[in-house]
């Protein structure tokens, strides 16, 4: 598909861009307060819905797995978090409002959907809270109170495949994990166990110098290894790995970029890294056989 240049038709600043599962649309995000739907096809693309409800800027959307039907989760500013339910095509309606953090929350992100309907949210008031749909349609909340005191700022789940589970025996319940990155320099493991959420890695992961504003849990395809990256204000990303379950992680950086970090995006198979820099430079690295990892292209 040759790149395409897309008019969102947003006021302001747009923060946040996600593709939906089968490529055909996308939802923005921007501080105009609004949420806009635009279809995407190799002759162009077209607007197809704008979501009002938040009453602050709109830092990330998130599309739900279509076995669970057309659901658009988003976090604002203004401390919500929206679930969108498209009913017929192209409307959209407010399904779930969940008001409990009393700040901005500035990341979320849907679980494996082989955990169900999950979503996880991380706020500047320090927080980290998940909601999980029951069969009856209500909702139930677990929370990471103080997961980073002075603000999360991003959240990636752990892939529900066990790590060695391709290699290992018998079946393996799905793993649930989460990695956060914060406001105090640290990314930090959490595992859900007996209804409760604890932290999984002693003492959190500390090589930033500055706010880490993203981490992303690479999908690992069952094999024994976990690795999650880390995009930071300090310029650097840092690819954390654990060579098997209950191993320390080990950090190294990618490169320092000489400009804060913003996003970084794993691949489907979990091989190559999307960094997008304040550069304005989005560059791919893929790990090569010796370990080293080198720049693909840039963008």
């Amino acid at each position: 598909m040759p790149g395409q240049k897309i008019e969102t038709g947003h006021q302001d600043a747009v923060h946040d861009v996600v593709m939906d599962y089968y490529g055909k649309r996308l939802a923005t995000a921007s501080s105009d307060n609004t949420i806009k739907i635009i279809g995407v096809s190799n002759s162009g693309s077209q607007h197809l819905a704008t979501l009002t409800g938040h009453q602050g800027p709109v830092w990330q959307v998130a599309w739900a797995h279509p076995k669970f039907g057309s659901l658009l989760a988003s976090c604002s500013y203004d401390g919500k978090v929206i679930i969108w339910k498209e009913g017929n095509q192209n409307e959209w309606s407010q399904a779930h409002v969940f008001d409990d953090h009393k700040a901005s929350v500035n990341s979320i992100a849907w679980a494996p959907h082989e955990l169900g309907l999950c979503l996880a949210c991380g706020s500047s008031d320090g927080n980290i809270s998940v909601f999980a749909e029951r069969s009856d349609g209500v909702w139930d909340k677990s929370q990471i109170d103080q997961a980073h005191p002075v603000g999360v700022t991003s959240v990636s789940w752990a892939p529900s495949m066990a790590p060695g589970a391709l290699v290992g025996s018998g079946i393996l319940d799905p793993v649930q994990k989460l990695a956060s990155g914060g406001c105090d320099n640290t990314v930090k493991v959490w595992k859900f166990d007996n209804g409760i959420w604890r932290m999984d890695c002693f003492p959190a992961l500390q090589m930033h110098t500055d706010w880490v504003r993203d981490v992303a849990w690479a999908p690992n395809l069952g094999l024994p290894k976990s690795t999650i990256a880390s995009a930071s204000q300090d310029g650097r990303v840092i690819i954390w790995t654990a060579a098997k379950e209950g191993d320390p992680w080990v950090g190294k950086v990618l490169q320092d970029f000489g400009a804060p970090v913003w996003r970084v995006s794993w691949s489907l198979t979990g091989n190559i890294l999307a960094v997008a820099d304040g550069k304005n430079i989005v560059t791919l690295w893929k790990e090569s056989v010796d370990g080293e990892w080198q720049q693909v292209t840039t963008c």
